[in-house]
């Protein structure tokens, strides 16, 4: 095992009609002024909107309002709401939504304590060192921002989706309601569960130092997360399913899979990044066409845990049959696979190679992952 610190400051309240109390758990820091960040409206339809901002009021809270932000998220939103917080002595973030929207108030947190460009954290020209304070209710359950530093966000301009990390960002308390949640469309139920997978599954490989314990960890996550996907395709309204889908969705990507491992990398993200840049894929759907693709290619260079990830999660002792049987059960559940699915053709892919080459050098594995490999990947889907 690999030395390591692990810290994550994100309290999760997670029950039935929780979010009626954010403007409570807001209020024990003192905090009197918020910028509220939304999508779309759909928390205007099912009346989320209206509890949220009736917690606040009973709380003596003030609020500000940015919503629009969309599925992947924007640069160009997110530098309206740093505007927006500068010029109004905004003292929170508070991010109403799925992961977009949670990774948009991380940025907006970081930019509104920045006197330069906010994009600047996301190329790794300056560090993050001081953030506004973050609080979320969750409609989504899926990229675990709910419990982690991490923020995606798309430059609109130049069509890279890159990213940050920092405890920063990490919000101080994340309000899940898993009955909110039941309204989620099969198809980005489906798409959740391939992102959750996708946030343990690529250390789980890729480590060069992966304790037994990490892999246990992840191939339990992937079980569930697997077991109660099935049954919410069944059953939307199964409460227990849909809490433990968020719960398992949170120990994906809240820093517990990668602790004491070392040399692990995301090529699966780095590449899936340009699909959603370029092509607004989806982020769960262009995993699922990626991640297969990239196993075919990659299982050799450790084929020791390929073999391992096929007995335990689908009980074979061949490592290709586990990995047809997890794209199989990524087909199963409604996620495409093939990127002829996803509208895109061998015409594009040099065109994502490059893109996703850019991204690969920035998170410093450019070497492994040239444009030529990327194509080499590509083509497998």
């Amino acid at each position: 095992m690999n030395d390591f610190t692990y810290y994550n400051p994100t309290k999760i309240e997670l029950g039935k009609d929780k979010e009626n109390y954010i403007g409570e758990y807001i209020s024990k820091s003192g905090i009197k002024k918020v910028l509220l960040v939304y999508g779309t409206g759909s928390i205007k339809k099912n009346g989320l909107y209206e509890r949220v901002i009736a917690s606040l009021k009973k709380s003596d809270i003030s609020f500000e309002e940015l919503s629009g932000v969309v599925s992947n998220p924007l640069l160009s939103k997110v530098n309206e709401g740093i505007k927006i917080a500068k010029n109004n002595n905004i003292e929170a973030i508070l991010g109403v939504g799925g992961g977009s929207v949670v990774d948009s108030a991380k940025a907006i947190s970081a930019g509104a304590k920045y006197d330069g460009d906010v994009w600047d954290f996301f190329i790794h020209k300056a560090q993050i060192t001081e953030a506004l304070p973050i609080y979320t209710v969750m409609t989504l359950s899926a990229a675990a921002s709910e419990m982690n530093g991490n923020s995606v966000v798309m430059n609109d301009e130049t069509k890279q989706k890159y990213s940050i990390a920092s405890v920063l960002v990490n919000p101080v308390v994340s309000v899940i309601n898993p009955t909110i949640m039941a309204t989620v469309s099969k198809g980005y139920l489906a798409y959740s569960a391939v992102d959750v997978i996708s946030h343990c599954i690529e250390v789980y490989f890729t480590a060069t130092t992966h304790p037994t314990f990490n892999s246990r960890v992840v191939e339990a996550i992937i079980k569930s997360i697997m077991e109660v996907t099935e049954i919410l395709l069944d059953n939307p309204d199964d409460y227990n399913a849909r809490a433990e889908f968020a719960w398992v969705a949170i120990q994906g990507l809240n820093g517990l899979t990668p602790a004491g491992t070392a040399g692990g990398n995301f090529p699966n993200h780095m590449i899936e990044h340009s699909l959603s840049a370029i092509y607004n894929v989806p982020h769960g759907a262009g995993l699922a066409v990626v991640i297969p693709a990239w196993m075919k290619w990659y299982k050799e260079k450790n084929i020791s845990q390929f073999k391992r990830f096929a007995k335990e999660i689908f009980n074979t002792e061949d490592e290709n049959e586990g990995i047809n049987r997890l794209e199989g059960w990524f087909s199963k559940i409604g996620a495409p696979v093939t990127l002829k699915e996803l509208n895109i053709s061998k015409q594009n892919l040099e065109e994502i190679a490059i893109n996703a080459n850019a991204l690969a050098k920035v998170w410093g594995f450019d070497e492994l992952y040239s444009k030529d490999t990327i194509i080499k990947i590509l083509e497998k889907a």
